[in-house]
């Protein structure tokens, strides 16, 4: 396993998303953490409305289960959505969901805490507020954002005194704009065009880790790309240069998010330990120049 260093943590660069703990028998739940432990891969990214909680709840029960130690995870729970009503980043909200998320996982503090989506009526000086607070009271000791623009931070930035460090955004070859927007620089084509203020850019300037969700879907939520006739081209590839590293094709698109010289952690959304594993693998393949251009283009993107 490969890692990233960032505010006095060294991360894994394979993020163990736990979205779909809740559904899983106990059992398995049990071993796939095991087996993510003893691949080194010991960050596990939460939410608070995954599973309308149930998902941190599964998890602090699996834990107790093995008898893990609280030294031996790095935990990260997301807040700030009220599911078919609202976004909410006020301080009182920001401050439950957090208490929420503690008694749920079972632990005294979180490593990190991202706030989820944005929310447009978000003051600064709230949000600092609620931060502040967490911060001193030990509760939270990292912060950072999910599916913002360089802007909606620096808005943050303006009240909020710790460093953002991580922003989560949907990133893989067929969800590239953040990548297409400057390939496609100063041309008129649909690629060209910004969809997030150049938020790549700004997160290697601002030492901001990039957590790619949905590595393995094409649109939000639409499907999988990895064995869809649509992609056909991608896939090919994918298994080609599979083939030549001995690897899965989720193992190749781990190892295309990271090639990227962007401080970044691939989050999963696996249950099956079968797959974290495969996908894993990618974490030790550094692609070729050329093979990681010729899946950008398999996506279907263009070089000028």
């Amino acid at each position: 396993m490969n890692y990233v260093q960032t505010e006095g943590l060294r991360l894994p660069v394979i993020a163990v998303g736990c979205m779909g703990f809740a559904g899983a028998e106990k059992a398995q739940l049990r071993t796939f953490i095991s087996q993510a432990l003893e691949g080194g891969m010991n960050f596990f990214d939460h939410a608070d409305i995954y599973g309308g909680g149930a998902c941190e709840s599964a998890f602090a029960g699996a834990v107790k289960d093995l008898g893990i130690s609280r030294g031996d995870l790095i935990l990260q729970s997301k807040c700030g959505i009220v599911p078919g009503k609202m976004f909410d980043f006020s301080e009182k909200h920001i401050l439950e969901a957090v208490e929420g998320s503690l008694r749920r996982l079972n632990t005294d503090y979180l490593d990190c805490l991202l706030l989820h989506r944005p929310d447009e009526l978000m003051q600064p000086e709230e949000v600092a507020a609620a931060f502040d607070k967490l911060y001193s009271s030990g509760k939270v000791r990292r912060f950072g954002v999910s599916n913002m623009h360089p802007y909606q931070i620096e808005l943050l930035k303006t009240a909020v005194g710790q460093h953002i460090y991580a922003d989560q955004l949907q990133f893989s070859p067929a969800h590239a704009g953040m990548i297409s927007c400057n390939i496609e620089a100063n041309m008129q084509t649909e690629g060209a065009v910004s969809r997030d203020g150049y938020i790549l850019n700004y997160c290697r300037l601002k030492n901001i880790i990039v957590q790619a969700w949905s590595p393995f879907r094409y649109g939000f939520f639409a499907g999988v790309f990895l064995g869809d006739e649509k992609f056909k081209k991608l896939n090919d590839v994918l298994a080609k240069i599979g083939q030549k590293y001995g690897v899965e094709k989720s193992a190749v698109v781990a190892a295309w998010i990271l090639r990227h010289p962007a401080k970044t952690q691939v989050v999963t959304g696996t249950v099956n330990t079968a797959h974290l594993s495969e996908i894993a693998a990618g974490a030790d393949i550094e692609l070729t120049r050329e093979e990681w251009y010729e899946i950008y283009i398999a996506a279907g993107h263009i070089l000028p």
